[in-house]
């Protein structure tokens, strides 16, 4: 296993996206997206206070948590991470897009590169991602890249967990 924190924040780059450590300078662009343990920030100091948290969970080894970019503009238009249970192999895969980039491939290729990451630069053993029964889009995704619903979970929540070889994902690095 491949814990955080790493000498250099990864940078994950795709075709259209690039996967960055979240700057201070961000903040005020992701406030209605910003979350500790599921409550929302009401405000740009409630949310730098989170990614105070958020860092600090990074320094300890607990979580990797990335804004997503879109390259053509440089624009952060959401976040992406894992979360909980890194030390025993397993993350929780928690992303999230501002409403304006939905249905743009943003999310799709965030996961893609997340999941590569946790796969062969961390060593996950598993990866499971969590979302209502009501976020048909999400639940939608998580399926075409791979995830199959494992659990139905209290307040109306589900459980997928990646399957590897439904999601065509290959583990180059063998931790």
């Amino acid at each position: 296993m491949n814990l955080p924190p790493y000498d250099t924040f990864p940078k994950l780059s795709g075709d259209n996206i690039l996967l960055r450590e979240i700057h201070h300078a961000d903040i005020k662009d992701i406030v209605e997206i910003s979350r500790y343990d599921a409550i929302p920030a009401k405000s740009v100091a409630e949310a730098a206070a989170m990614q105070e948290k958020i860092n600090q969970n990074y320094k300890d080894g607990n979580s990797i948590h990335w804004g997503i970019v879109d390259k053509a503009t440089n624009s952060i238009v959401g976040t992406c991470g894992y979360y909980r249970g890194l030390d025993k192999g397993e993350a929780e895969l928690g992303c999230i897009l501002l409403p304006q980039f939905k249905g743009q491939g943003f999310m799709t290729a965030a996961i893609q590169l997340a999941v590569q990451f946790g796969l062969n630069d961390i060593g996950l053993k598993r990866i499971f991602a969590i979302t209502t029964q009501q976020n048909d889009k999400a639940i939608r995704l998580l399926e075409i890249l791979g995830f199959v619903k494992i659990a139905d979970l209290e307040e109306d929540e589900i459980e997928f967990e990646l399957d590897i070889t439904a999601g065509g994902y290959s583990i180059t690095n063998t931790p």
